[in-house]
């Protein structure tokens, strides 16, 4: 037997061990066909149910929100009501992320009601009841719909979509489907009612369709909509919001001057970047327009990192235990919990006056707690602790105040401005990222001006920078689209490389001494991981791997094959580091018998989507079984 020969045949290995996952297995194991039908089709993707409305939730680390749009009105988004409550000088579009549970742990509350009614707590009662902020979760309500439907309304009408960022780890996007199906937001029998949305993908399906009175674009020196960008860039966004207001109540808008809708400017093959700056996360991802449709082909895998704006927060803290000690810090948020909500609350307001080009201090008001705790603490005065401290760009204000100078309070976005723009530079260095037309700036950070001027500064005018308008809503709003019409991205990049666990035959000089096998006098090779799709490789939506195998023992009852998962592009053991078991799927066939010589199961997989899916057949029964990749249980 050749080499070539010998690599062909494959036994799928039933293994999960170190050093030899093989070994450590009895399930029987499978061959395959000779010749092997491997092959990639591209499958027409069904329809699937229409649904009366869909409804989009975006839990970000910060906020959260939803909107939702019915399918026989699809242009018309409707956003989320205003929530009662909110912070001086902050826009509550959306509620904050945080929930309050009793002492007995059941729910309150959520959102602003839940924030409010903590901090009236007593503090000697709040230490009992849990308060969770900054955290992504689950929110469920279809009392709004029902109320602009006039009637009561069914959930098997509405398909769920639910927003996650694009770094998250597969686990995690499968714990929201999970929790979806544990709430009876929708059931397990239907789960086609829920759509797991990556944030950068919604964005940008949303800023495809963007009007140019929708936006501000930094990256160009024209005039545009009633405005310079380059005007003060803090400015510009809301000389740019109340000129659309202004229009808006005339309903005379500029547009002899302009182009209707943004892509009215993209050509075929057209390049743009969506970066989702978010509270928690900045999530990146690279689209090519395709014409006429205006469907949208990722060329970039989706990456990131955990650079949001809550990494502010964090300096800001870090800047507080500096001048009143880490020990203090610690023991104030214990004590008085709700008091350092209040002074966070009160920090989120000046970290948003926060300017490149601003010259008078941010004035941040402190809690009577917390001086008066601090006093308590340390045996003198807040006042005394800023004189000690060798923080000079922060000062005590008679009225109660820390006064910080324009340079402090910028030093706090800087290590997470920095992370986001090294971020930037290294995905423009790719070569699948040349000739971006367009750079999109989302999510609540986006508006940042100092986020801003570092962006155009690191582009230096090689792409266009739009800021859409709602920039906190424009995750929701592309998720309606998304759930509308999920196959608008018809090209995406795989996260991972998926295979099978195989047996090969062992040859000599090619295969490692320890993973030899000899079974019933056949010398084995075990652990091999089998690719079926690698890692950044491109997948067309819909797109399936087929597979066809035959049982190593003709009475073999049960077949089982393992899926294997991992980082890399190339994985050559399913015992190497970093690949993991992700999904089995084991197919019944007792009872039944073959007409032909040698038994056909038939192995799918199909990419292409948020999330994977696979089959095994029996083509002479017709037997399915069918598997969601799991990588919870493994």
């Amino acid at each position: 037997m050749t080499e070539k020969d010998a690599s062909s045949e494959k036994i799928i290995s039933d293994a999960m061990a170190d050093p030899s996952p093989a070994k450590s297995m009895g399930d029987p194991g499978i061959t395959p066909l000779s010749p092997s039908h491997t092959q990639n089709d591209t499958d027409q993707v069904p329809s699937g149910p229409s649904f009366v409305v869909v409804v989009a939730i975006d839990f970000g680390t910060t906020s959260s929100g939803y909107a939702y749009a019915f399918a026989k009105e699809p242009e018309c988004i409707h956003t989320m009501r205003r929530w009662e409550g909110g912070d001086p000088g902050v826009s509550n579009q959306k509620t904050p992320t945080t929930i309050l549970l009793t002492p007995d742990r059941k729910f309150h509350s959520f959102g602003y009601a839940a924030r409010d009614f903590y901090h009236d707590l007593d503090p000697s009662e709040s230490k009992h009841w849990l308060y969770l902020e900054k955290f992504k979760m689950k929110l469920h309500t279809t009392a709004e719909l029902s109320d602009q439907t006039g009637g009561e309304f069914d959930n098997s009408d509405v398909r769920w979509v639910i927003t996650v960022p694009a770094i998250w780890k597969m686990p995690a996007k499968q714990f929201m489907r999970e929790a979806a199906y544990k709430s009876g937001l929708v059931s397990r029998e239907n789960p086609e009612q829920l759509i797991i949305a990556l944030e950068p993908e919604a964005a940008s399906i949303y800023c495809r369709k963007l009007r140019l009175h929708q936006m501000v674009d930094l990256g160009t020196q024209t005039t545009q909509n009633g405005f310079s960008p380059s005007d003060n860039v803090g400015s510009g966004m809301s000389q740019a919001k109340e000129h659309v207001r202004r229009n808006r109540q005339s309903r005379t808008f500029l547009v002899e001057n302009v182009i209707g809708e943004l892509w009215s400017e993209l050509e075929e093959g057209d390049r743009y970047v969506v970066v989702d700056c978010g509270g928690g996360t900045v999530d990146l991802t690279v689209h090519q327009i395709r014409l006429p449709e205006g469907h949208l082909k990722e060329l970039y895998k989706a990456s990131g990192g955990p650079y949001g704006s809550i990494g502010i927060d964090y300096e800001f803290e870090k800047l507080l235990c500096k001048i009143f000690g880490q020990d203090f810090i610690d023991q104030f948020k214990i004590k008085r919990p709700a008091a350092w909500v209040d002074l966070m609350i009160a920090f989120e307001s000046r970290k948003r006056a926060a300017a490149p080009d601003r010259t008078n201090p941010l004035n941040i008001n402190l809690p009577f707690s917390f001086i008066d705790y601090y006093k308590k603490f340390r045996g003198h005065s807040v006042e005394h602790a800023l004189r000690k401290s060798n923080v000079d760009f922060v000062k005590w204000s008679s009225q109660g105040m820390l006064r910080m100078n324009p340079d402090a309070m910028n030093s706090l976005f800087k290590p997470t401005i920095d992370h986001i723009i090294q971020h930037l530079t290294e995905l423009f260095e790719k070569p699948e990222v040349s000739d971006i037309k367009f750079l999109f700036l989302v999510g609540g950070f986006a508006e940042s001006p100092l986020l801003q001027q570092a962006v155009q500064n690191m582009l230096q005018g090689r792409s266009r920078i739009i800021i859409p308008h709602d920039v906190g809503l424009t995750i929701l709003k592309g998720a309606v689209l998304f759930g509308l019409d999920p196959s608008v991205i018809k090209v995406r990049r795989s996260p991972l490389t998926y295979g099978v666990g195989v047996l090969n035959r062992f040859v000599e000089g090619k295969h490692p001494p320890e993973k030899l096998l000899v079974k019933d006098g056949t010398r084995w090779c075990t652990d091999v991981f089998d690719t079926f799709i690698a890692a950044d490789q491109s997948v067309a939506l819909g797109e399936m791997v087929k597979r066809s195998y035959t049982p190593a023992k003709p009475s073999q009852q049960v077949i089982v094959i393992h899926v294997y998962c991992s980082e890399k592009e190339n994985a050559s053991f399913i015992s190497e580091p970093g690949v993991r078991k992700c999904g089995t799927l084991r197919l019944d066939v007792s009872g039944t018998e073959s007409t032909a010589a040698r038994r056909e199961i038939q192995t799918l997989m199909q990419f292409g989507d948020t999330e994977i899916r696979a089959m095994a057949v029996d083509v002479s029964t017709g037997r399915t079984v069918k598997a969601s990749i799991d990588f919870l249980s493994h």
